[in-house]
């Protein structure tokens, strides 16, 4: 009987308050797509962290005859120094593994890699760039140690991190996680406020019957309960709408257009996308709970 009490109770509230309560849900819905698109942000650049950083190389590009580098001035790089640069890398311990690349090697890449302009290509011939040894770290972080090893030793024109090409690209992903999380905290407070002014609103319409049921002796949680639970209601259908934009993204933007498109990298997975899923329905009753109980112990005194 008192569930059955509870639930009309409910049902009033949200009849009573239509309109409020969709704009309710509509924020809260807003404000947790913004959130766990952050949150899925934030696992596509680690994911792109651990696929790319496990990837690339340090190349040690090694002097030619027109290299002006300083430690280049005895011209292109030596027999010795070549296979002694060799054997050096491949004695370091933070190295794993060694290719070495010809100039030839090198120019045949570049003619691969720039097969979509020929102009470029046909100005560019094997003696422009550079012979190499392309460096593979146990951890990428470690490249400092290999740059300071080797970038002043005779032979050697450039010591170059391919990380550090990749840097600029992620920072202005972490820059786009943390906008999109900054923009989520602003519609969270947005729809606390909301919530809030609606439970208030739901309360003084109610105000004769939640008299009434103090007279009668009800307790404060069966009294407050109704108005509680519209709030959480109200939360966690806007989590389900949160939820389903989420894996629409996932459907559509990054299955259906990113991945086609950028083969080469890697993106989330729907483990990823679920495991974000119930903290999006848990900060939904979180935010719609407090808010609910916040307000009712300020305003409807029992």
């Amino acid at each position: 009987m008192r569930a059955q009490f509870v639930l009309s109770e409910i049902g009033i509230g949200l009849r009573r308050n239509l309109t409020m309560t969709f704009a309710v849900v509509l924020t809260v819905a807003i404000s947790l797509a913004l959130f766990g698109s952050g949150l899925l942000i934030r696992k596509q650049v680690e994911t792109m962290k651990d696929f790319w950083y496990d990837k690339v190389e340090v190349s040690v590009y090694l002097c030619g005859e027109a290299s002006r580098g300083r430690n280049c001035s005895g011209g292109r790089v030596s027999e010795e120094q070549r296979q002694q640069l060799l054997a050096d890398l491949k004695a370091t311990p933070e190295v794993q593994t060694v290719f070495y690349e010809s100039q030839e090697e090198s120019y045949a890449h570049f003619r691969e890699q720039f097969k979509d302009s020929p102009e470029l290509v046909d100005n560019v011939s094997a003696d422009a760039l550079p012979e190499s040894f392309r460096v593979k770290l146990t951890d990428p972080t470690t490249f400092e140690v290999v740059a300071q090893a080797f970038e002043d030793r005779p032979g050697v024109e450039e010591v170059q991190d391919q990380k550090a090409l990749l840097e600029g690209f992620f920072n202005v992903l972490n820059k786009l996680q943390l906008l999109a999380l900054i923009i989520a905290g602003v519609q969270i407070v947005a729809a606390a406020l909301l919530i809030s002014n609606t439970i208030r609103v739901a309360a003084f319409s109610r105000r004769r019957e939640t008299g009434i049921m103090r007279l009668v002796g009800a307790s404060n949680l069966y009294i407050q309960l109704p108005f509680l639970l519209e709030g959480v209601l109200a939360g966690l259908v806007g989590a389900g709408f949160a939820a389903g934009a989420l894996v629409a993204l996932k459907a559509v933007l990054i299955d259906g257009q990113l991945k086609p498109t950028f083969a080469f990298t890697a993106f989330v997975g729907w483990d990823d996308v679920l495991a974000i899923l119930p903290w999006l329905f848990l900060a939904g009753a979180l935010l719609a709970g407090l808010s609910s109980f916040v307000t009712l112990r300020r305003h409807l005194r029992v």
